[in-house]
């Protein structure tokens, strides 16, 4: 049996998240049967680095799956990628160490968050459209709230999360390009719905309807107002996946382009 690193991109709109769940299609649910197709096997384990919600998609998402073959890593490919949907693509495929964990050994994973200020035809799918004025002075205030080890239990809901509630954000950054405002945020792990939530606040900021103060007193007590201000699946992916002896990069460039009208 030999062990196999996967990098894959997805456009997440059609499926329910990574993760197989009953009543929904999953992006590991579509690798799975190829995997199986390609294999002729009838069981394989596929381990994501970490779930992504309904409708998020993923620039870089590693996976890892443990098989009995004579394919080399781009004949397994080719193999898989002749399988999968077209918004499912596997970019990279190495043989690894027979204890490497996809999400186990992660170190560090990386969101952006795209909000486009105009109205955008073709990267509907790729972005929030926010109508409002934002001032990006206020919301890259709020964004240096979010760094450090904090409890986010404000930002997910606890019936999602069987262990703690605190995070470490390593980086949290906004930066404009052309009529898209982009998020990048770089943590130790994500808690469900955590990016999204945070991404709301963000805007509810640029708002003017947030103070910074307002931000930090949801770290301090429980809260249901990031939960009200959630941001819609579309505008979220999942950038990287850091693992020992990556170089973590702090800057972020926009998926796609919405020149300024």
């Amino acid at each position: 049996m030999s062990r196999y690193k996967l990098t894959l991109e997805y456009e997440g709109t059609k499926y329910a998240g990574w993760q197989m769940q009953k009543g929904g299609k999953s992006v590991q649910g579509e690798i799975l049967d190829a995997c199986c197709d390609l294999f002729d096997q009838d069981s394989i384990e596929i381990y994501g680095a970490g779930r992504t919600d309904s409708g998020v998609h993923a620039l870089a998402q590693i996976a890892h799956l443990e098989v009995n073959t004579d394919l080399i890593p781009l004949r397994i490919k080719y193999g898989i990628n002749d399988r999968l949907p077209s918004d499912i693509s596997i970019l990279n495929v190495e043989e690894v160490n027979p204890k490497f964990h996809a999400r186990h050994d992660a170190i560090a994973r990386s969101y952006i968050y795209q909000i486009s200020r105009r109205r955008t035809a073709l990267g509907k799918k790729y972005v929030w459209w926010i109508k409002d004025n934002l001032d990006l002075n206020l919301m890259k205030e709020a964004a240096s709230k979010f760094q450090g080890l904090k409890d986010y239990r404000s930002f997910t809901d606890e019936s999602q999360e069987a262990g703690s509630t605190k995070v470490e954000i390593k980086h949290a950054a906004v930066y404009e390009f052309g009529d898209l405002i982009i998020f990048h945020v770089i943590g130790s792990h994500f808690l469900w719905k955590q990016v999204r939530r945070m991404t709301g606040v963000l805007v509810e900021a640029g708002r003017g309807k947030l103070s910074p103060e307002d931000i930090l007193s949801f770290f301090k007590t429980p809260s249901d107002i990031p939960a009200k201000l959630t941001a819609p699946p579309s505008g979220l992916f999942l950038e990287r996946v850091y693992y020992k002896n990556d170089a973590i990069l702090f800057q972020a460039q926009p998926v796609i382009n919405v020149l300024t009208k």
